[in-house]
């Protein structure tokens, strides 16, 4: 069942089983779509003719937040379904040779596969960052780097790995900037 399907509960006793997914990469994903649903209804209180100077900012927001709300929720399923792909691989025979030479390369290639929904993720998070959505969208860069960190361990595919790593230095602004725009906001409460 999608994760966008299952009730919050639901997700989370998953989550929370012995299951290799969903995962830190999905729990990274619906940060991100948290993040993006909180921006959305923000926006969606600064409609009316209170506003009206604003509505084609605010309707561009709304449009594109609901759009990385959605692909936020379509890495979610691809990272669960990546991790079942890793699950399976290690199940494949290994009983001569040629057996456990096509099962560690199936590994390796089910993990290189399995590393690029968070690593996307981190991409997602800078968008949502970037529309100020900032606490969640930093946790989600910062969970979505760990996971994609983990699998680094794991890839032998060095083009691969040069890949994630960069997409992996992505984060690091991203959470800076989540952090400026957090001080921002609460010295403006403060007043």
């Amino acid at each position: 069942m999608p994760i966008r399907d299952q009730t919050i509960g639901e997700f989370l006793d998953q989550v929370a089983e012995r299951v290799p997914a969903p995962g830190g990469g999905a729990v990274a994903a619906l940060l991100a779509a948290q993040g993006a649903a909180l921006l959305g209804m923000v926006a969606r209180y600064t409609t009316g003719e209170k506003y009206a100077e604003h509505q084609a900012t605010v309707g561009r927001i709304i449009t594109e937040v609901d759009e990385l709300r959605n692909i936020a929720l379509r890495l979610a399923d691809a990272d669960a379904d990546a991790f079942l792909a890793v699950a399976d691989t290690f199940r494949l025979p290994k009983s001569t040779e040629q057996e456990e030479a096509d099962r560690s390369a199936a590994i390796a290639q089910a993990l290189a596969n399995a590393a690029w929904p968070p690593a996307q993720v981190i991409s997602l998070a800078g968008m949502v960052v970037g529309l100020a959505a900032a606490e969640c969208a930093r946790a989600a860069a910062s969970t979505a780097r760990v996971n994609v960190e983990i699998n680094l361990a794991a890839i032998s595919d060095e083009r691969a790995s040069l890949e994630m790593i960069a997409e992996t230095g992505k984060a690091d602004s991203i959470i800076a900037r989540a952090e400026q725009i957090t001080a921002t906001v609460r010295e403006q409460i403060r007043g």
